[in-house]
């Protein structure tokens, strides 16, 4: 296969699939890892793919919400590294619950095996993650949402006003100075009132998050006690986080 048939080819693998990896893209067509990281990087500087951490996703999503496939891909080594660290908040019996996310779903998978605890998520390959460790999971129900993977709906909404919840681990799409906020209206209602019913929220969210702008906002920066994340916020922000009170944990990567 010549360079330039290469490259037409993953162009079209990571527009169909929403992105890809760089492993995938190297089993798919056959070629070393370095030469597929040498051809995205020239890609990406012809217009035709957006580089992310570890592999790539299609131009023409820039600005969107991306799906759940393209956001796995992307800054994977800060979102292990942040999982480590938020797991250090869990306490034994507690009811903790996940939001969706690919952030929460590297969480679930640095939860120890042996935890104590109640887990309550409405995604439901994260409540296979903690099952598969061990972990008593509830599954929220509700109508799942095809590009973020998430349970939304009234059927969701209902489970969690039953629930009392000891600690939130909350997943947002951009964190400004006047709060968190969303793409979708129905994913905003429930991480409201995933906020509404915990004790306690733990924000994870990495540098690519701030400053983000979105159509919904969810939450107030005023209702979460701690930030979790792989670079100190700066500005605006910084100080609106420290004006309402909120803890942030830097971590390296």
């Amino acid at each position: 296969m010549l360079p330039a048939e290469r490259r037409r080819r993953i162009v079209e693998l990571v527009t169909e699939r929403d992105g890809c990896s760089v492993a995938e893209l190297a089993s798919e067509l056959d070629f070393s890892k370095a030469t597929i990281r040498r051809d995205l990087q020239e890609l990406e500087d012809e217009g035709q793919v957006e580089r992310s951490h570890g592999g790539a996703v299609p131009v023409s999503s820039v600005g969107r919400e991306r799906s759940y496939g393209q956001r796995e891909v992307q800054r994977l080594d800060a979102k292990e590294a942040i999982a480590d660290r938020a797991v250090e908040e869990i306490r034994d019996d507690q009811v903790v619950c996940f939001d969706a996310g690919t952030t929460t779903m590297a969480l679930a998978r640095a939860v120890p095996a042996d935890a104590v605890l109640d887990a309550v998520t409405n995604m439901p390959e994260l409540a296979t993650a903690l099952m598969e460790r061990g972990i008593d999971v509830s599954v929220t129900g509700g109508r799942l949402r095809p590009r973020t993977r998430a349970l939304v709906g009234p059927s969701t909404e209902t489970f969690l006003e039953r629930r009392h919840i000891d600690l939130l681990f909350l997943g947002t799409n951009s964190v400004l100075p006047s709060g968190l906020t969303t793409p979708d209206e129905d994913e905003a209602a429930v991480k409201s009132l995933m906020v509404e019913r915990a004790s306690r929220v733990v924000l994870i969210a990495d540098r690519s998050k701030f400053g983000e702008q979105s159509y919904v906002t969810f939450a107030d920066l005023a209702d979460v006690d701690v930030l979790v994340t792989d670079e100190a916020p700066v500005g605006d922000l910084r100080a609106a986080l420290e004006d309402s009170g909120v803890s942030v944990a830097e971590v390296d990567e």
